[in-house]
């Protein structure tokens, strides 16, 4: 028995996705309040690297203006985000 083996296809990056694949609220609910600690985004510090919004797991975080913007709605307050960024623009704070 022969493999399938696929046609090689060629693709250009205006073809890949521009955002993640779902929304955030669409798959969960909102935050309940048991979050302790919260990122919190420096804006002069951020240069728009992207590198916080490709790891965030529950894709709260996007890119306005060439800046990170989180919404604590559903922000868990894992903390990958602070530790993926590495100018430091990202720090993390107790919880109001």
């Amino acid at each position: 028995m022969r493999p399938y083996i696929r046609e090689k296809t060629a693709f250009g990056f205006d073809e890949l996705p521009v955002n993640t694949s779902f929304e955030a609220g669409y798959l969960v609910t909102v935050n309940s309040g048991w979050r302790s600690i919260r990122p919190v985004v420096e804006s002069a510090k951020c240069v728009g690297c992207e590198q916080c919004y490709l790891y965030c797991p529950d894709g709260v975080i996007s890119i306005k203006d060439g800046k990170a913007q989180i919404d604590y709605d559903f922000c868990k307050g894992c903390g990958i985000c602070a530790k993926i960024c590495r100018i430091g623009a990202i720090g993390m704070e107790a919880e109001r």
